[in-house]
């Protein structure tokens, strides 16, 4: 029998409606089999933890992931699986975080919220939990990686974007297929899981959050552009570019990036579609970014790209081993 801990940070999902005053409040996770008796048909035994306090995503921090990663490394050994329930908003973010500070990852670790509280008749947040529970709960298919579960996919965390706050289908990952399809059956697709480490798990507790984002627009104003590369304790940017990477080829960018550069600040360039590459070089309006010693994200996501940095920052000192680490894929952020 697989065991389980159910880590429930906050979010949608964990709140119940009080029968009294009709308010929301969240839900006790040690009542889960009350709330989803369907649970008890699986081949699993549940566990539950509530981190406190629990936050709204809106809210989340690189603390509060150290905190999550703190909670994954003490029960490791003591569980087959874990499913974090997490607010949808910042998410994505999370699941990145998560699969760069822990290492050699041999146990799936998945995902999930709702769009609608658990209380709510509607709510999606039933199927979602019952389907993150026969995942993590299968015994003939281990998925060794940080994944997102979300209506009926099973997605790469380090892949995903939220693009939806009125539907569902809350998730999309434009640049990887996802590991699996609910159906009638779950259809796993194999072939494009992680594979699994030889090495010891490892966790990583620091992040280090002196990250910039800019996302380039028509019309963007020189000073503005020089006021957030000139910020204090500044390290990286994170450049979100048109298309396929291009961006303004004005003198005053060009030389603010250069001086930028020139200073020991990262630009790591990440287009703004929420699919495709950046390929810089493939126009004119990318040349240039390669010329000052802009860094190709190729595929990669923004918030993977914002975690990403983080967390080289703050585990390696070497700078050309940071920036070689930034153009190799880790754990699946890209597609190299």
């Amino acid at each position: 029998m697989k065991r389980i801990l159910v880590i429930y940070t906050g979010g949608t999902i964990g709140m119940v409606k009080d029968k009294e005053t009709g308010a929301l409040l969240p839900f006790d996770m040690s009542k889960i089999y009350e709330a989803l008796p369907v649970l008890r048909e699986f081949n699993c035994e549940l566990d539950s933890f509530r981190l406190d306090p629990i936050i709204d995503s809106s809210n989340m921090s690189p603390e509060y992931w150290i905190r999550l990663v703190e909670v994954i490394e003490k029960n490791y050994q003591s569980y087959d699986s874990f499913i974090v329930l997490h607010g949808t908003d910042t998410m994505s973010y999370t699941a990145s975080a998560l699969s760069f500070m822990l290492e050699n990852l041999a146990k799936p670790i998945i995902l999930t919220g709702s769009q609608l509280p658990l209380g709510m008749i509607r709510t999606d947040g039933r199927e979602n939990i019952i389907g993150a529970v026969e995942i993590a709960s299968n015994d003939s298919v281990c998925i060794p990686e940080v994944c997102i579960f979300f209506e009926d996919r099973l997605y790469r965390g380090n892949r995903t974007t939220k693009i939806n706050a009125d539907y569902f289908e809350a998730f999309y990952s434009g640049n990887y297929p996802s590991l699996a399809k609910v159906g009638i059956n779950i259809s796993y697709k194999q072939h494009l899981f992680l594979d699994t480490p030889l090495q010891p798990f490892k966790t990583y507790k620091k992040l280090d959050n002196n990250i910039a984002l800019i996302k380039l627009f028509p019309g963007i104003k020189e000073d503005y552009f020089r006021a957030m590369l000139s910020m204090k304790g500044l390290r990286a940017v994170v450049l979100e570019t048109f298309g396929s990477g291009n961006a303004p080829t004005e003198k005053w960018f060009i030389d603010i990036l250069k001086q930028s550069i020139d200073r020991g600040i990262i630009v790591y360039n990440v287009t703004q579609c929420k699919a495709g590459s950046v390929v810089m070089g493939h126009y004119e309006t990318s040349a240039h970014l390669a010329e000052v010693g802009v860094i190709s994200g190729h595929d990669i996501t923004t918030e993977s790209a914002i975690a990403k940095l983080m967390f080289l920052f703050g585990n390696f000192e070497d700078k050309k081993l940071i920036i070689e680490m930034l153009s190799s894929s880790l754990r699946g952020e890209l597609s190299i």
